[in-house]
């Protein structure tokens, strides 16, 4: 099925002639991330505020760029803007922001699993690419429970054993998904229609992609958090 009537928040499906110039100047979104930026200047310092200046940096080469365009053609580029904000927005949020007072990793962990396979729920997919609130509603909650989910593993009053567990489970939920997106015998993002065609890629080795963007590279990228914590296992071990 074509949605050619449906003008996502990206805009229109481009085609490569036209992607250098498929940039989003949505005067909200600036304002939004110049007036993050103030704030984080205003009242962070030190690593807390780099942190949160690459943070927006890295958000506004998703919905600024023509990378937001592109998800708009490609379900394999709406998957590289989900890996993005969860496993590096959202993690440098969480480092940048007060310490978390207590842990919650159970619930942070549950939050954060939930609103990912929520987003890529056929039929909710689907209607966020129809809504631009919507979109904008599960954009903010897959940053805002993943970075309960990092703050969670990062709090000081979160064991190391608990932290590292927490991050094997996340690795866990997202490669599944990725596994079942990869996996899958038919595409299951009809809204996208045929889109990809000019990419190279029918919907679904598009999918597929996809897929193996939150399987593997988010496997390697969540590996490097649970070496983190293994080190503070071992220091744990030896106080």
């Amino acid at each position: 099925m074509l949605y050619e009537s449906v003008i996502p928040y990206c805009g229109v499906a481009p085609v490569p002639s036209v992607i250098a110039r498929s940039w989003n100047f949505d005067p909200l979104l600036l304002a939004a991330l110049a007036g993050a930026c103030l704030a984080g200047a205003v009242m962070l310092v030190g690593s807390r505020r780099r942190a949160w200046f690459l943070a927006m940096a890295v958000l506004a080469l998703i919905f600024v760029s023509p990378l937001c365009a592109l998800a708009s053609a490609l379900f394999a580029a709406r998957g590289f803007h989900h890996l993005a904000i969860t496993v590096i927005v959202a993690p440098l949020i969480a480092y940048a922001l007060p310490p978390q007072r207590g842990s919650g990793s159970a619930a942070a962990l549950g939050a954060s699993t939930g609103v990912l396979w929520l987003w890529h729920w056929p039929a909710l997919y689907t209607a966020a690419f129809e809504s631009h609130l919507l979109y904008w509603v599960l954009q903010l909650a897959l940053l805002g429970s993943f970075t309960w989910f990092w703050r969670a593993v990062m709090s000081p009053h979160a064991s190391p054993v608990t932290a590292l567990m927490t991050i094997g489970s996340g690795a866990g939920q997202m490669g599944l998904l990725g596994a079942l997106l990869t996996l899958a015998p038919t595409p299951l993002y009809d809204v996208h229609g045929l889109a990809s065609l000019p990419w190279g890629l029918d919907p679904l080795r598009d999918q597929q992609l996809a897929g193996l963007l939150m399987w593997v590279p988010a496997f390697f990228v969540y590996g490097a958090y649970a070496i983190l914590a293994a080190r503070r296992v071992d220091r744990a071990a030896f106080e």
